[in-house]
């Protein structure tokens, strides 16, 4: 069982398994939200402990396809934890418990800035992996 929480620890889940992957996003977006670095989850193994009231989802813009979720009391972003999807990602920093993953893709490096440098030997796409 792995835990993970927001900040301020309002929000708070528990995943039965380990998450099956870890990649990191350089697109504009996931910059901005705080949550470049992603474990992709099964939904029947991820349960909401605590914090349903506390949170709120960002709907996407013209261009993005996935809502986003974050705590609304303290601003961390959960990824797409309340989405319909058998399997979402949420940010590897939300996980209060170490995560045995190392990133295994960086997709959207046609996004990233010349300031963060891609410091180890995972595929690279320039947009989403299945478009490349």
């Amino acid at each position: 069982m792995l835990a993970g929480s927001c900040c301020c620890g309002t929000v708070r889940f528990e995943v039965s398994q380990s998450p099956t992957m870890m990649g990191t996003c350089h697109c504009t977006r996931c910059r901005k939200v705080g949550a470049s670095t992603f474990v992709f989850v099964d939904r029947a193994a991820f349960e909401l402990v605590a914090g349903q009231p506390a949170l709120a989802t960002y709907q996407p813009e013209d261009g993005y396809k996935y809502a986003r979720d974050f705590c609304s009391r303290c601003g961390t972003a959960l990824g797409e934890i309340s989405g319909d999807g058998d399997s979402f990602p949420i940010p590897a920093n939300c996980f209060d418990d170490p995560l045995d993953l190392a990133v295994k893709f960086h997709e959207f490096v046609a996004e990233k800035p010349g300031w963060l440098p891609i410091c180890d030997d995972a595929r690279q796409f320039a947009g989403h992996p299945h478009k490349d």
